[in-house]
């Protein structure tokens, strides 16, 4: 009875199982389409997903450039992470009176570090900068030190910090690639996307009896119904700099832009590039059967193999044709004791080109009677929610 019942049960698995979509083998196309000049005005730009990492669009994305105020996205992640907003930091000298963008902070003042970080990223003062910088970092050059050993994390390859605001400086320097993946790293904290999308912020002042309120410089927000940040920045020898994240139908972008005196229309053209010519696709969906096998362990226990997690990738519509994906098992099926054991990864591919993977899980599939093993291997097959 029990060998009558595998067989059947491989039998229905053989007549449920629908090929992926994606698995076609279909020829890539003879001639990719070309992308044109999306930010004109800009020296260097990219289009980024916030989500994955892909690059939309890129231009000369790797050239070394003064990035002016930008320089404070990386100033604030690390005060996020290294402080709390309800810190009360004291002002120092060297923090009174800094050149350029200012929030007027006085000698000895003691301000909460969350309203000196709204004032940093609304208001683009390096007054705040400094004084974040001698809070969270002992000294301006602690911090700074602590701001390249973040790069160097991050794999900022082509970044060097110099002083936490960015004030023109030699060996000051980012580039357009490594600011997109910045801001991606930051934008995945709770407090920093708050920050970066608040377009007023009112806060009380120690020792004044009225409030003070932070105008956001960054008209994007404004300007382009999706936008929810960034940041942007000017200085002589940088010009304009800007770096904006919006978000639609569930995919966050990000464009940089450096020396670009049409910086608002460059960001917006490559914003509707990205969100009109790549959808946010779900390749694999959590609990998803990815191997088309049923497995035994020593306890003559079925099993079939499931995604961990759900992977999500931005594709073209010609794309979404070109994605497989393939199992690799790890760990001896016989040996598995448990549901939901990590037993491998599936590597997934565009194009032959790896793009990521997911931990692979376990499932039983149960045999109880004849229907109630059939309604397991359709559970199984089907996987949670209906993948497939």
């Amino acid at each position: 009875m029990k060998k009558l019942l595998r067989i059947a049960m491989l039998l229905l698995m053989s007549a449920l199982i629908i090929t992926p979509a994606w698995n076609t083998g279909r020829a890539e196309p003879e001639h990719e389409p070309s992308v044109p000049d999306l930010a004109p005005g800009a020296k260097a730009a990219i289009l980024m997903d916030a989500a994955s990492g892909r690059v939309l669009y890129e231009k000369n994305a790797d050239q070394k450039m003064l990035i002016a105020s930008l320089t404070k996205i990386m100033t604030a992640i690390i005060a996020i992470e290294n402080g709390k907003m309800d810190d009360v930091v004291t002002v120092g000298p060297k923090a009174v009176g800094v050149e350029g963008s200012s929030i007027y902070l006085k000698l000895g003042e003691k301000v909460p570090l969350g309203t000196l970080l709204y004032g940093l990223m609304l208001r683009s003062g390096n007054d705040a900068a400094m004084a974040i910088a001698e809070h969270i970092g002992g000294s301006m050059e602690g911090f700074v030190y602590m701001m390249n050993e973040k790069a160097a994390y991050l794999g900022l390859r082509n970044t060097h910090f110099a002083n936490p605001h960015g004030l023109d400086a030699k060996d000051h320097y980012s580039t357009a690639r490594d600011l997109a993946t910045l801001t991606a790293y930051a934008l995945k904290n709770p407090i920093f996307r708050e920050i970066v999308k608040t377009d007023v912020k009112t806060v009380p002042w120690p020792g004044e009896q009225w409030h003070r309120k932070f105008y956001n410089k960054n008209k994007m927000l404004r300007f382009y119904k999706w936008a929810d940040g960034v940041k942007t920045g000017f200085t002589k020898g940088a010009r304009r700099t800007l770096v904006s994240s919006a978000t639609k139908n569930g995919a966050q972008l990000i464009t940089v832009t450096l020396n670009d005196g049409d910086d608002w229309k460059d960001s917006m053209a490559m914003f509707e590039y990205g969100f009109q010519h790549f959808d946010l696709v779900p390749v694999i969906q959590k609990g998803q059967v990815i191997s088309k096998t049923t497995y035994e362990n020593e306890d003559e226990e079925q099993l079939c193999i499931v995604a961990g997690t759900t992977f999500r990738y931005p594709l073209t519509e010609e794309e979404k044709e070109e994605i497989t994906v393939e199992p690799v098992i790890s760990y001896p099926l016989k040996l598995v004791r448990r549901e939901q054991m990590q037993v491998g990864s599936a590597r997934i591919y565009l194009d032959g080109e790896l793009i990521g993977s997911i931990p692979l899980l376990t499932r039983y599939v149960k045999e109880s009677s004849v229907l109630s093993s059939w309604k397991q291997v359709l559970v199984c097959v089907m996987g949670q929610g209906g993948a497939w």
